[in-house]
């Protein structure tokens, strides 16, 4: 069996074929390939993780950073079964309100084979890696080997180190990395399962997540697939516990190169189906908890709707006790469940037989059970919960205690002296069963009828009675829908729609409106700098709303198709400024509030276009709005922007889409855009930080044309500093250029002559001679990708 479940596993994850077309482009990403979806389906779970659509197998690189909890997970956003391999990416606040965000490793954007792995917070830069104010997140995929991608701004992208090089090299077939801190001897370790002659672990070493050493190899047959490697205290000693992706586990300790156990007979945490596509495999632990905890889910391929395939177990804390059979784990829902309780009822010292049922007359449909039965006196032969039943004596599930057999829920089941303990966390496709404090586990897949006739619940015991010493039913809410999935904004929610539709899409919010329509956060101010993208699909108009009520009747600044960027409220258009505006193209507007006066800046000019005075509204929401059409709106933020320049007017869009966050003004092209000031020079000092997020250039342009026709000195991925003009290359420096870094770079254009320093270097790394452009406009370039630019100054 355990061979056949090998070959069985092995062809799942490695043969079977990927669909060449669901691969990505650097332009296109971060990719948010999912429809609108309420998350109440039919069978689709209410409080445990599944993604908006696709298939979803194991998580990966489970993490606690900068304030979320991030859950990673094998993904084909294109289809309902296995292909060609994405990470999925979601995130939490509380490891129960779930978010689903734009996918964060694609293949054709990351090199390798994105296979399962593990993640960290890099919160000591041991790696160098961080650039910004976030601490790094790093991640470990591929297959034979070992890549290496990270993120330094909170999972929103990931880079490739090394260009996506193996950083270990296996011979062997090998797959799924997982990564330790070990904080007794400052290093981090890595399990990584491969098939050196049988199933195992290799076990390397680092300083700093870049460069390994191979240590050791823990061998074992049950030991196959996605091992976690984690500390657990056991009477306040730390253990270290090895799992496989089959719930088997064993506790030993590890001395800096070597894992060793007294006990190689491994013990299972979770009794349910557990191979790939059952109902528990593949779990991971959280890494970097805020509060110790070491905090576990896993995958449940049984979970099946229209437009999903699998879910992940409730997170679960972990915890070691001792016994004769040596330590064991024990599994628990964390406590975070508790924001999702609605109304309870409790029950004490009742008797059930066949005919009485202290739960008559309740119908739910997801819900928690708790209940001790005491064995001394009973005479049932089995006893237990009858889920989602009917009025013919039906159910979808039954959870019974069977005396004779000695089992609960069909498991071999040790009760506790005269006590029987379960709790049942019970939800539209889940079903997970607890006992013996945390040391009986099983997860399942179930497809509760959630009709109301079949939302009954039955407390029975058949052959005999049995005493219920107590019990406790709470009913569960939804977990979902309470974050923004695509929406960039430091404005806290619940945000609300007032009409139209509002959907989110690769570019942020987008609505789709007969007439104004608004989209409103839950935070309020008077005085304030508020500021936002905004793009006309085919809508008429788009703005910022602030100072609003509920409804949406405040301060509107928005761009108006006719021409316009106007100030209205209700009744009156305050005041307007003419420029072209055009569909299909990102504006950026800044609105400050001083008392009475509003003003208004477009596309980071220096100088406000519009500056006018109003008193109807002192103080209200902020929010969005969108008239008649469609219309795409992101970063919607308090306070100043990311992008400092020099003194301009509004800057104009030549291609591609140019936005601002709170860090970086932040570019994207399918090919080459521009983004120009009002600012001319024929001679200059220019220079700005420019990073490549993913994709090929970005530069800095001058001397340039109203169409971007002139000098561009850029980075570039291949590996250069380049000066170009259209149709030629003027001169190249080569050097590596690492995506995600940031790099200076300093201009110098003195009649023919134009100089290129790098990161503030003495000399400069080109100096070469032009003659075909004598003067034109500042601005920025971007080919091919995503690039973000800060700190843009002239002199």
């Amino acid at each position: 069996m355990r061979a056949l479940l090998v070959v069985l596993a092995t062809a799942f994850t490695l043969l079977v074929p990927a669909g060449p077309a669901s691969a990505g482009t650097a332009p296109d990403y971060a990719e948010f390939p999912y429809a609108p979806t309420t998350y109440a389906e039919p069978f689709r779970g209410q409080f445990h993780f599944s993604s908006q659509s696709g298939w979803m197998n194991d998580p990966n690189g489970l993490v606690f950073a900068n304030g979320l909890y991030h859950f990673f997970y094998q993904h084909n956003p294109h289809g309902l079964e296995w292909d060609t391999m994405h990470w999925g990416h979601a995130t939490s606040p509380d490891l129960v309100h779930w978010t689903q965000k734009p996918i964060a490793l694609e293949p054709g954007v990351h090199p390798g084979t994105l296979f399962s792995g593990g993640g960290i917070v890099d919160k000591f830069n041991t790696s160098g890696l961080k650039t910004g104010a976030l601490d790094p997140i790093v991640v470990f995929s591929n297959t034979n080997g070992v890549s290496v991608f990270y993120s330094n701004d909170n999972g929103r992208s990931f880079q490739a180190y090394d260009g996506g090089r193996k950083q270990i090299e296996i011979p062997e077939e090998s797959r799924d990395p997982n990564v330790v801190w070990d904080a007794d001897r400052r290093q981090w370790v890595m399990v990584v399962w491969s098939n050196r002659g049988g199933n195992g672990v290799d076990i390397y070493t680092s300083p700093n997540l870049l460069q390994w050493t191979f240590a050791s190899r823990y061998a074992a047959d049950w030991l196959f697939e996605c091992p976690d490697l984690f500390v657990l205290p056991l009477d306040g000693t730390p253990q270290w516990v090895l799992t496989s992706a089959t719930s088997e586990y064993v506790v030993g300790s590890f001395d800096g190169t070597t894992f060793r156990t007294d006990r190689p007979q491994p013990k299972k945490m979770n009794l349910g189906t557990t191979f790939p596509g059952g109902t528990f495999y593949a779990a991971e632990s959280f890494d970097n908890t805020p509060d110790g905890r070491v905090v576990q889910m896993a995958w449940q391929g049984g979970n099946r709707g229209g437009s999903w395939t699998g879910n992940a177990t409730f997170p679960v804390a972990l915890g070691l006790v001792g016994s004769p059979d040596g330590p064991k784990i024990t599994r628990t829902p964390v406590a975070e469940l508790d924001s999702l309780r609605a109304d309870t009822r409790t029950w004490r010292n009742t008797t059930v037989t066949a005919t009485n049922n202290p739960f008559a007359g309740i119908l739910a449909d997801t819900y928690e059970i708790t209940a001790r039965f005491d064995l001394r006196g009973a005479t049932a032969q089995e006893f237990g919960f009858a889920l989602h039943s009917r009025s013919d004596g039906t159910a979808d599930r039954t959870v019974t205690y069977d005396r004779v057999a000695g089992t609960l829920y069909g498991r071999p089941f040790q009760p506790t002296g005269d006590e029987v303990s379960v709790r049942l966390l019970v939800d539209r496709g889940q079903l997970e069963v607890f006992s013996g404090d945390g040391l009986f586990s099983v997860a399942d897949n179930v497809n509760f009828d959630s009709a109301a006739v079949s939302q009954g619940i039955r407390l029975f015991a058949n052959g005999g009675t049995v005493r219920l010493k107590d019990a406790k039913f709470t009913r569960l809410s939804t977990s979902w829908g309470t974050a923004q999935s695509t929406l960039e904004s430091n404005l806290p929610g619940p945000w609300h729609a007032t009409a139209g539709q509002w959907t989110d899409v690769a570019g942020g919010k987008r609505a789709q409106a007969t007439g104004d329509s608004f989209y409103l956060s839950a935070s309020t101010a008077g005085d304030t700098t508020y500021q936002g993208d905004l793009r006309l699909d085919t809508a008429q108009a788009a703005g910022l709303t602030f100072r609003a009520t509920p409804e949406g009747a405040g301060y509107t600044a928005n761009i108006d198709a006719a021409g316009v960027v106007k100030l209205w409220r209700p009744g009156r258009d305050i005041a307007s400024y003419s420029t072209p505006i055009t569909q299909g193209q990102t504006y950026h507007l800044t609105v400050q509030t001083t008392g009475s006066r509003i003003q208004v800046w477009l596309n980071h000019g220096t100088s406000p276009i519009i500056d006018a005075t109003d008193t109807a509204y002192s103080s209200g929401r902020f929010g969005a709005n969108v008239y008649r059409g469609t219309a795409t709106v992101q970063n919607l933020n308090t306070g100043p922007s990311g992008f400092a320049a020099f003194a301009s007017g509004p800057w104009t869009a030549v291609g591609g889409t140019w936005t601002a966050t709170p860090e970086s003004l932040r570019a994207n092209a399918s090919g080459d855009a521009f983004y120009l000031s009002d600012r001319t020079a024929s001679d200059l000092v220019y220079e700005g930080d420019l990073s490549i997020v993913n994709g090929v250039a970005a530069g800095l342009t001058f001397r340039a044309g109203a169409d971007g026709a002139g000098y561009t000195a850029n980075i570039d991925a291949s590996g250069a500093v380049k000066l170009w003009r259209p149709g030629r290359d003027i001169a190249t420096y080569s050097t590596p250029i690492v995506q995600g870094r940031t790099y200076h770079l300093k201009v110098q254009a003195t009649g023919s002559r134009i100089q290129v320093w790098l990161d503030r270097g003495t000399s400069p790394v080109i100096d070469a001679a032009d003659t075909t452009y004598g003067a034109g406009l500042v601005g920025l370039n971007v080919y091919a990708g995503t690039a973000a630019v800060r700190q843009l100054t002239i002199s």
